[in-house]
């Protein structure tokens, strides 16, 4: 009884205080007007949305009519909207299915319930508290219900469960919201002040001192509405996904969008020239930026035609170059004195005002110098052609497997002995000479051509390098493939003019949106294209290691900007090993370059296999050997990694110590001598994870006597030997040989003492832009 008398009581001051709407079919208190008069009359629904709620607490008739009473003495301190949600809420406690029931309490509960509904009236006098988003209204009913609900029983707990489900979610996602925003206040390092003046409103809501809004659901829908523009308006790029888990750096990028920096507009032309390595050229273009002014680069090293146009317009090929529309302003030092003389604004103004006249020079245009759709045409593409045509490629089963578009060595070679009018056994070599260049291949790798039932499949059937490789836009080509040392130069190349003109000086950031866009970028997407059928066999090892580097940094650009930045892991995992291009007939994804070329078929950290087997054809242009150092040159659009450069195979191997001194030395390895610690990247300890990766896997395969350990420990030392060292005093050692001299003294000693405490920073994985 008691317990039925306190949820009564509850429900009252419910009914009071919610400034919940009705809602259709609940009971409520409706004024109708009859001959003038004002009747309240109680509108019971035949089903109650909370069914739970009613057993036991019923009341009868004259129990309304003192509540009607109470309401009516009450009015004149509520306006109608809360009327209807204290009726609205007041339904909960009549059912029309329970009035006979009730009736039996009725004597002994009238008078405490009187007095309970009087107290929870008086309490309507105080202010009604404000939700400000971080409270819902609904919520405040849903938690006195949860309470009168522990003495219902069970089914009457389950038909109320959907309704505090809702409400539960709704609370969870608002203190959610409030949550993260408290802890990018705190990471944005804003001053006490905001956080006072926020204390300060929340005091004015406790006081009673209401917002201007209409309603409190109006006042959600506000918020709501704006956080989705605070989500979308820091995003750098139109085209580029931004990582949910750089919220932590969110705070320094919406300070960067409050204050935008856009282009001035203008309808005239600047267009400035320019050539690799000028340092004049970098001035200038520093210049142009913090003028706010748009302009277009011509390089006479990827243009040469322009030269000699710069020397017709301009009587000399030196650069730096600037035009604006068709008047020539000369160099970095003619810029410079034009500003210490006050002419430059007006120069400035011209070319806004001014459209170019015919005179002006004209920015590239598409394909102009470009030598990647040249050359002749290849007379075995036009026989391959025919062959598609001529032989059944169908799906077919081969030693319980299915191979999909497939064909027959017997039906190759039958069509090549009819078109090229040879015996049998010299058809079989003449279809090797078409496998050799990359036309199709073995489905197992099993051999490169051979009469018989062998299944083969076409380059352009194959469904990975339809479904995953992204230079491979117009199947394959006409032309004979050029040799690679020629396309890796002019790789290099654009590689080298894209990272000089979109990249900051120090390498870490790069302007994703002017790449996009760039002629430069046009051309290098026609230049891999050319990649589809070459030979990398006979590559030196400088050249294949400049030539992989530098793909490598071109390929996780054109993914960024092709699939957009990753969201998380398991996006960059999709990114690393599903974004490919066809070299040498084969596909490379970024995964497959790195530890499978580069690091000479070693495993990926996590990984149990390597990524070449056995019969791969890509295991034959793998390297060697390890190359360590490539870890400080490969970058895949992280503010953590390496800084952004393009490596040449005449100085490789000195241009990777540069790049690895410059990552420890920038930031890499910090040491604190007084403190005996060392902050390191996790660049560094993620080699050290394979090694206790195999160590954890060989603990759960230990035999009685000790055999397996003894193997598995072989096995971490030589397939599973990672690039800095097996340890972590091995890994500091050998990064020690990049920090300045007196540092690596001070780090050898502090190792060789065992009192270094090391310390690995969090990897940032935001976007480099």
């Amino acid at each position: 009884m008691l317990g039925i008398m306190e949820n009564e009581s509850s429900i009252g001051k419910n009914v009071v205080n919610s400034p919940t709407p009705k809602k259709e079919g609940e009971l409520c208190y409706a004024e109708k007007e009859d001959h003038g008069e004002q009747k309240k009359t109680l509108r019971i629904s035949e089903e109650s949305p909370n069914p739970g709620s009613n057993e036991g607490l019923d009341v009868s008739n004259n129990q309304v009519d003192v509540s009607k009473d109470l309401v009516s003495e009450n009015k004149k301190e509520m306006n109608q909207d809360d009327l209807n949600s204290q009726v609205d809420e007041s339904k909960e406690l009549v059912s029309g299915n329970k009035l006979d029931e009730s009736k039996e309490l009725e004597s002994e509960n009238k008078s405490e319930i009187y007095q309970d509904i009087k107290e929870t009236l008086s309490e309507d006098k105080e202010p009604e508290p404000v939700f400000d988003g971080t409270e819902i209204a609904e919520m405040e009913a849903s938690r006195s219900m949860s309470t009168r609900s522990l003495d219902l029983d069970t089914e009457t707990q389950g038909s109320a469960w959907p309704e505090k489900a809702v409400a539960l979610k709704n609370f969870v996602k608002e203190k959610g919201t409030v949550a993260v925003s408290s802890v990018l206040r705190v990471l944005s390092g804003k001053t006490d002040e905001d956080a006072h003046a926020a204390q300060d409103d929340e005091d004015r809501n406790d006081t009673g001192v209401k917002e201007a809004v209409d309603s409190p659901k109006e006042g959600e829908a506000k918020e709501a509405s704006q956080k989705p523009v605070e989500w979308s308006a820091w995003n750098p790029l139109n085209y580029i996904k931004i990582s949910r888990e750089d919220v932590e750096n969110r705070t320094e990028q919406e300070e960067i969008i409050e204050e935008p920096v856009h282009p001035v507009g203008m309808k005239g032309r600047i267009i400035l020239y320019t050539r690799l390595g000028c340092q004049e050229s970098k001035e200038v273009r520093q210049f142009l930026h913090q003028k706010r002014l748009r302009y277009v680069e011509i390089n006479i090293d990827v243009y040469p035609s322009r030269k000699l146009e710069l020397e017709k317009i301009a009587g000399s090929s030196a650069v730096p170059k600037l035009f604006f529309n068709e008047v020539l302003m000369g160099g970095l030092n003619e810029i410079k004195s034009l500003e210490e003389a006050g002419k430059l604004e007006e120069k400035i103004d011209y070319v806004i005002s001014e459209a170019p006249s015919f005179e002006a020079p004209l920015p590239p245009l598409p394909g102009e110098d470009d030598l990647s759709s040249s050359g002749a045409i290849d007379e075995l593409a036009a026989i391959v052609r025919k062959m598609k045509e001529s032989i059944v490629v169908k799906d077919r089963f081969y030693r319980v497997r299915r191979f999909t578009n497939c064909f027959l060595g017997s039906e190759a070679v039958d069509f090549i002995s009819e078109d090229q009018y040879l015996e049998r056994e010299e058809a079989v070599e003449f279809g090797r000479k078409l496998a050799s260049n990359h036309f199709f291949h073995n489905v197992l790798d099993e051999n490169v051509f051979e009469d018989g039932n062998h299944l083969y499949r076409f380059l352009d059937h194959d469904p990975i390098v339809l479904s995953q490789c992204h230079n491979f836009p117009r199947g394959i080509l006409d032309v004979k493939p050029k040799p690679i040392i020629e396309i890796a130069s002019r790789l290099r190349f654009l590689s080298y003019a894209i990272f000089e003109a979109y990249t900051s000086e120090d390498g870490k950031h790069v302007d994703y949106r002017s790449i996009h866009g760039s002629e430069e970028f046009a051309r290098y997407l026609r230049t891999v294209e050319e990649l589809q059928r070459v030979d990398l066999q006979d590559m030196p090892r400088e050249e294949k290691l400049a030539f992989f580097i530098n793909l490598y940094n071109m390929m996780a650009i054109h993914g960024i900007l092709e699939w957009g930045y990753p969201v998380g892991t398991l996006e960059r995992r999709k990114l690393f090993g599903e974004f490919k291009y066809v070299v040498g007939g084969c596909t490379y994804s970024a995964s497959v370059i790195a530890n499978g070329i580069l690091r000479s078929n070693q495993r990926p950290p996590y990984n149990l296999i390597r990524p070449f087997g056995i019969r791969d054809r890509r295991a034959k242009v793998a390297l060697p050997y390890t190359e360590p150092l490539i870890h400080f040159a490969l970058v895949f659009g992280t503010r953590s990694g390496p800084a952004l450069k393009c490596y040449s195979p005449g100085n490789i191997d000195q241009e990777l110590v540069e790049a690895a001194r410059n990552f420890v030395r920038s930031g890499g390895l910090i040491l604190d001598v007084n403190a005996k610690v060392v902050s390191a990247s996790k660049l560094l300890k993620w080699t050290i994870f394979q090694e206790a990766f195999l160590n954890m896997i060989s603990g759960n395969m230990l035999s009685k006597d000790g055999s397996m350990n003894c193997f598995s420990h072989k096995l971490s030392n030589v397939a599973y030997s990672v690039d800095f060292g097996n340890t972590e005093v091995e890994v500091l050692k050998h990064a020690a040989n990049y920090l300045e001299p007196s540092v690596s003294e001070e780090l050898l000693g502090l190792l060789a003492s065992g009192q270094l405490k090391v310390i690995y920073r969090p990897y940032d994985w935001g976007l480099n832009c």
